[in-house]
């Protein structure tokens, strides 16, 4: 796969650096990525792979089954727990990112230590190469499009991304997710509805409540 066809697919993984409407294989696409070498577009993992967790396509498995070689799969391995990292370190609970953090993939030592290279502004360290982490942080912000299916729809904001940091402040995952469902008028379960009115439904009430939010304003001007 030469150079453009590469730019072309990853579009399709929400890295728009070229426009096309062509249906591709995710996965294979994620490998050609990190066989590219190509720093720009590894700075971009972390957006194909949110938008391919988001969409339900993504297969570590097959992922790994497009290489040969055996320093590509460890690249592929750090960009994974490098994402993972930047989500954490952003305040945004995925849903959909559970079943890999949950997963016999997940590193937990070297997920807690690209948090830190983070928090600390430090250079990502990828072995015999590194990426900038303030430039994966803006690259993530900048093409970020969708946290949650559908979640613009029931929103006048315009940024969606700091609705998303705005809500994974307020509820947890579980929380976040029954909030959603009842906006989409989906059916809830009878111990979802008993939670939702237990324990969501308050603080739903309690965002609602103009004069709490005209005293978090002031709050926010100080």
């Amino acid at each position: 796969m030469n150079q453009r066809e590469l730019l072309n697919k990853v579009k399709n993984l929400g890295y728009p650096l070229l426009e096309t409407d062509e249906v591709i294989d995710v996965n294979q696409t994620l490998a050609e990525v990190i066989k590219s070498h190509d720093l720009r577009l590894w700075e971009g993992f972390s957006v194909m792979l949110a938008h391919t967790l988001e969409t339900g396509q993504f297969s570590y498995d097959e992922v790994l089954s497009h290489f040969d070689d055996i320093k590509e799969r460890e690249y592929f391995r750090t960009l994974v727990a490098m994402s993972l990292a930047l989500y954490y370190y952003l305040g945004l609970e995925f849903v959909f990112v559970d079943r890999l953090v949950q997963s016999e993939y997940f590193d937990r030592d070297l997920h807690e230590e690209f948090i830190k290279d983070f928090r600390g502004k430090k250079d990502l360290d990828l072995n015999d190469k590194t990426l900038s982490s303030a430039r994966m942080i803006n690259t993530f912000k900048n093409y970020f499009r969708r946290a949650e299916i559908d979640l613009i729809e029931y929103s006048d904001k315009q940024d969606e991304f700091e609705l998303e940091h705005a809500m994974s402040q307020v509820f947890s995952k579980k929380q976040k997710e029954l909030f959603l469902k009842k906006l989409k008028g989906e059916k809830l379960t009878k111990t979802e509805r008993e939670y939702y009115s237990r324990v969501v439904k308050k603080k739903v009430l309690a965002l609602a409540n103009s004069d709490l939010h005209k005293l978090a304003a002031r709050l926010v001007k100080e």
